[in-house]
């Protein structure tokens, strides 16, 4: 697959200084910043033409094994109204896999035997996948089966997670507001999570060896303890839609993303305590996606225009908060990044609804764009070398009319 072209020409968008390369001019990021950076960053896509074809952009989940040995990684991303998966390489060749039509493959991950595991959210299960076919050769149901209802009640396992052992998959039940264990035998046990509606989203094993959870609806971050104890912390901010988690570099926080709350949060494992950290606005209708970080420690995540309010129109970013982030002061559950620098690294495509976002093996970073059916790229490039390849874009006006992709209300 060639990246996104546009003219005949590989569309890259470099980044000098602390402002992003639009047409002629740089546009500085909001204050609080004082992000300088010496090389150049350049953004590249790559399309996903997935066979099924569907009425909206459907590309969601992306992962890797991390245990591969280096050279033989590959990309595994989901597409969930598509009804398949795709293999990618790190130079963008794609391999597509079908899924039974109206499963609805979602979450993904690999266990430390290097398996590799879907959730079909519509189909209400967790299934392993063979690697070189896309044969599932495993298949879990995780449907609710309680006394006295009619018909299984399908959990819509959403987000999938491996605890700490390598080997138990845990999974939200987005439908049901539960959370599910599956141990090595393929015993499944749920736990129901306190807030009636929280729609847990995302689910990530944490450094105090439980596992961790946002609550899109809920408006909290959910610990379950692997008994299946759950606690639940309530975000500060109202109606934050709380979407990606991840532990923090210090072996002792979980971090997420809020989409509507425009903050990214800590969270102390061993004490509890919650901050809320602001993440500087673009635009007034900007919401964020999902968060990762880099080996170094600098905290990355996405920012872009919310589909439900999309005028003016505006640029979508990559987000690169400083590794000094991790050591600013949370005062009264607000802390402060005013000297924290941050970097936004504009995308070529507009209205994206981003999605997902790591570090690759590569060491670049990864994301995928659910709306526009792309895989992105940022990778960071010799200031001299790339001179010769910068494409300037010319800025269209914010209320000029453009096709809107529809966002999904409660994916996450």
């Amino acid at each position: 697959m060639k990246p996104f072209l546009s003219a005949g020409m590989l569309i890259t968008v470099s980044v000098f200084g602390a402002g992003l390369l639009y047409g002629a001019n740089l546009l500085s990021p909001p204050a609080p910043t004082s992000a300088t950076i010496s090389s150049v960053a350049s953004i590249t896509e790559f399309p996903l033409a997935w066979p099924k074809e569907t009425a909206s952009g459907s590309t969601h989940e992306l992962t890797y094994n991390r245990a591969a040995p280096a050279g033989s990684q590959v990309f595994w991303i989901t597409g969930q109204t598509h009804d398949g998966l795709a293999r990618v390489t790190l130079n963008g060749q794609p391999a597509f896999f079908n899924m039974p039509s109206g499963s609805g493959p979602h979450g993904i991950q690999f266990d430390s035997a290097g398996h590799l595991w879907i959730t079909l959210e519509f189909a209400g299960q967790v299934v392993q996948v063979d690697q070189t076919t896309g044969q599932i050769l495993k298949t879990i149901d995780v449907s609710l089966h309680s006394e006295g209802s009619p018909a299984p009640i399908n959990t819509h396992p959403h987000g999938l997670g491996v605890a700490p052992d390598g080997v138990t998959l845990w999974f939200t039940g987005k439908a049901t507001g539960t959370v599910g264990r599956i141990t090595a035998d393929g015993t499944v046990t749920h736990f129901a999570l306190p807030t009636v509606g929280s729609v847990p989203i995302y689910i990530a094993a944490g450094p105090d060896g439980n596992m961790w959870c946002t609550e899109l609806v809920g408006n909290k971050i959910a610990r379950i303890t692997p008994s299946g104890v759950v606690t639940e912390y309530t975000i500060p901010t109202p109606n934050s839609r709380p979407i990606g988690v991840t532990p923090g570099p210090d072996g002792h926080s979980m971090w997420f993303s809020e989409e509507a709350g425009n903050k990214i949060g800590r969270i102390d494992t061993n004490t509890g305590v919650l901050a809320e950290y602001p993440v500087p606005m673009l635009h007034a209708n900007t919401i964020l996606a999902s968060l990762a970080f880099d080996t170094v420690g600098n905290l990355w995540t996405q920012a872009y225009v919310n589909q439900s309010n999309p005028y003016p129109a505006g640029t979508d970013a990559i987000v690169k908060i400083d590794a000094t982030m991790t050591l600013a002061p949370a005062s009264s559950q607000v802390g402060g990044i005013s000297d924290v620098p941050v970097t936004y690294y504009e995308v070529p495509t507009q209205d994206t609804v981003m999605h997902r976002i790591t570090q690759g093996p590569d060491g670049n970073i990864w994301f995928t764009e659910l709306a526009a059916d792309k895989l992105g790229r940022l990778e960071f490039l010799d200031t001299t070398a790339q001179k010769s390849r910068l494409l300037l874009k010319k800025a269209k006006s914010p209320e000029a009319p453009r096709k809107i992709r529809p966002q999904p209300e409660v994916c996450g």
